[in-house]
């Protein structure tokens, strides 16, 4: 190395592609599902991402406590954050024995 070039550090690792790409696609599904009328939403979870619907929401869930996900739509994020309050609440203050779900 010539005396007038300063070494570098080493870059940066690279973000994890498969992370990101999980990220936005789980985003994107709930981006075109958000206020559809009808529709199976568990079969095209099924068709999509090949998970059952308690995976899809567990990794939905967890993906909506992240920053990058906040950066990636922070208003979709933001509604669906929203709902699972209000629906965790509704969950919490629900009588035992009523019907309806939450």
């Amino acid at each position: 190395m010539p005396p007038f070039e300063t070494p570098q550090p080493p870059a940066p690792a690279a973000p994890d592609d498969a992370r990101d790409e999980r990220l936005s696609a789980v985003l994107e599904f709930e981006r075109r599902w958000w206020g559809t009328a009808g529709g199976r939403k568990e079969a095209r979870i099924r068709s999509e991402f090949g998970w059952s619907a308690a995976r899809y929401y567990q990794v939905l869930n967890a993906l909506l406590d992240t920053q990058a996900a906040l950066r990636y739509d922070p208003v979709l994020v933001g509604r669906l954050r929203e709902v699972r309050t209000v629906r965790a609440e509704a969950r919490r203050t629900r009588r035992p024995g009523s019907a309806g779900a939450a």
